[in-house]
This record gives C-alpha cells, structure tokens and sequence, in this order.
C-alpha cells in the first residue's frame, strides 16, 4: 500500500504540472478580461514546436548538448505559443471577434498545425523521439532525489516541475503587489473606468494574452518531453489536458496561488481509478473507470454551482468579468481598489480624481 501510495503521488504532480501551466497562463489570459478557448491547441502548438526544434537539433548537430536542448526548445516553444496568442488577440481586441468562436477556431488551427508537419517528423513511424532533450528535461534534482520516500515524492521530477510552482508565486505577487498587475485586473474588471484612469486597454490586453499563451506552451513543452519522455505521436491527450486547464482556472476561482494545489488535487483524482483498487484491496469495473476520471470535472462544476450561487446572492464572487461568468466591478468599488492599492493617478493638491468620484487621501 506504501509503494503504491507512493506511485499515486509520483503520477499526479507531473500530470498536475502539465495543467497548471495551461491555468496560470489562462488566468494571465482572463485578467485582462478576455476568455481564450484555444488553450489545448496553443499548448498543442507549444509541445509540437519545442519537441520539433529539439529533435531538429539533436539529430543535425554533432554533439547536442542537453543545455542548448532546453534554450532551444523553450524559445521556440514560448514563441510559437505566444503567435497563437497574438492570433487570438488580434481577431478578438482589434477585429472584435467573438471571443469564444474564436478560441475553439485556434484550439482547432494549433491541433491542425502540429499534427500536419508532425507528419514530416514521423516520416511514415507511429512516433518520433528526441532522447538527449527528454533526459535534459527530466534530470532529476541531485541528492535530495536519493532520500527515501521524501525524495521520490518530492524532489525526483524535472526542472520545470518546480518552475510552475515559482510561476503561480510570482503571478500572484504581481498581480496582487505591483502596480502593472493592478492596472492589467482593473483592465479586465472594467476597461471604461481603465481607459478613464489613464491605462492603455489595449496595450494591457494584448500582452496579457501573449504572454498568457506562451505560460500555456510551457505546459505542452512539459508534456512531450518530460511527461511522455520525449516521445511526438499523433495523439488527443494534449488536448483534453487543456481543457483540463480551464476547467482548473475556474475550480481556482482566477488565483494562481490556488491552481498549485488544484492542479495536483486535478492529478490525484485523475489517476484515482489505477490506484484506488489496490489501496482499498477492491476490484474497479471497467466501466467505473472512466466515471472515476471524470472527477475533476464534477467536482469543477460543483464550484461553478457555488460561484453562481454567491452571484445569485449578491456576494462578490472572484474572477475577471471578461470570462462571462461574472459581474464586472462597479466604478466607485474600482476606484477604491485603485487607492487601497495606492496608485496616484490623477493628483490635484489633496485630492484624487478617478471616474468621476472624489477621494481625499492622506
């Protein structure tokens, strides 16, 4: 039961890593107030671009090098991913596209695209492998991965395991302390009372969700060439994954603090149905299984049931307005936001003037 406890855990952080990069970036993404569903095909995009870059390199340089293997493939899969951002910002911000027509036409372009010259890669095979970038990218951490159960659970997966949980620290930190990351949620809460107070709506938006699609890319790095051992097929799992990502920004309520533990909460209950029989000692019919898997939907509905109900109530419910699922900040509530936070925009002797409303600050 230890050992398999053990082979539970082992499972669902890498499997948890993988959405939680598509969650912080969505999040980044629906700060600024938009609700982009191209979040399977912009990590699709990603994964293809960074594994196909580092297959290129190691099978045209005459030593590759794991370390170039790592900056290759992360740039490429960053910039790849972040062009389908900027496709989706285009047509939505500066066309006025509809959001969500738009995303699930991406979802299905950045699929079409990797599986298309995927074929070049595969060249007739039923995969492609790029070994020396998947052993840069799944270098476990020296010495602490050797102390017993503790290092298996805890310090025995790649780089970028960790790297997500310094991400959601750090977006939680600029969203929460920093000036840009006010400005990018008041964008997102109510871009009239925004644009009033001297933002750039425009700017806000369009790097929001650039750099959002580039978080996500990450996460379809991670899948190719650490969590599926470098290995490209033509397969779905990276798109069920992203929309496993979006159901988590919304189990997380938009705060990337959350989605750390979501995301792995995601990966315990997806990996239930391959460990629960041995831990409780039963036998799981095989039709249980996939009604076992699709626990982290259930239980992300349940929270969209008590998020509408709070709504419902007239209670503040969290998140940007921009996704559709809730209110936008009004602007006196805005206003107050803006100088608890201590951001001067307009100072006039005493006196702040921002929408309208009049505060006397100290």
């Amino acid at each position: 039961m230890h050992s398999s406890l053990i082979a539970w855990i082992m499972r669902a952080i890498p499997f948890g890593t993988i959405i939680m990069y598509g969650a912080l970036g969505e999040t980044v993404t629906e700060k600024s107030g938009n609700l982009n569903l191209g979040v399977p095909g912009i990590m699709y995009l990603g994964g293809f671009a960074g594994f196909a870059s580092a297959w290129a390199y190691e099978n045209t340089a005459a030593n590759p090098n794991g370390f170039v293997s790592i900056l290759i493939a992360m740039s490429c899969a960053i910039l790849a991913s972040m062009a389908g951002g900027l496709i989706y910002a285009f047509l939505t911000i500066s066309l006025r596209a509809n959001q969500n027509v738009t995303g699930l036409a991406l979802t299905t372009f950045g699929m079409g695209v990797a599986n298309f010259f995927g074929v070049f890669i595969l060249n007739g095979a039923s995969y492609s492998a790029a070994p020396i970038a998947n052993k840069a990218f799944s270098a476990k951490l020296p010495v602490l991965s050797g102390l017993g159960a503790l290092g298996q659970t805890v310090f025995s997966y790649g780089f970028l395991a960790y790297a997500a949980i310094v991400l959601a620290v750090l977006l939680h930190w600029f969203l929460t302390r920093t000036r840009a990351g006010l400005n990018l949620r008041a964008v997102g809460e109510n871009p009239a009372t925004a644009d009033a107070a001297g933002i750039n709506v425009t700017l806000y938006k369009y790097l929001a969700t650039c750099l959002g699609a580039g978080i996500c890319g990450i996460g379809g790095l991670y899948y190719v060439l650490d969590y599926n051992q470098g290995i490209w097929a033509t397969t779905g799992q990276i798109e069920a994954l992203g929309w496993l990502a979006v159901a988590l920004v919304i189990f997380t309520t938009w705060k990337p603090l959350n989605a750390i533990w979501g995301a792995y909460l995601f990966g315990m209950l997806y990996w239930l149905y391959q460990f629960l029989p041995t831990l409780l000692g039963i036998t799981l019919a095989s039709y249980m299984t996939d009604l076992v898997q699709m626990l982290p939907y259930v239980v992300t509905i349940v929270v969209l049931i008590v998020v509408s109900m709070r709504k419902k109530k007239g209670e503040p419910a969290p998140g940007p307005s921009g996704s559709g699922l809730l209110p936008r900040a009004s602007g006196k509530e805005l206003c107050g936001t803006l100088l608890r936070k201590r951001c001067r925009f307009l100072l006039i002797k005493n006196t702040t003037y921002i929408c309208g409303y009049t505060h006397f600050v100290s």
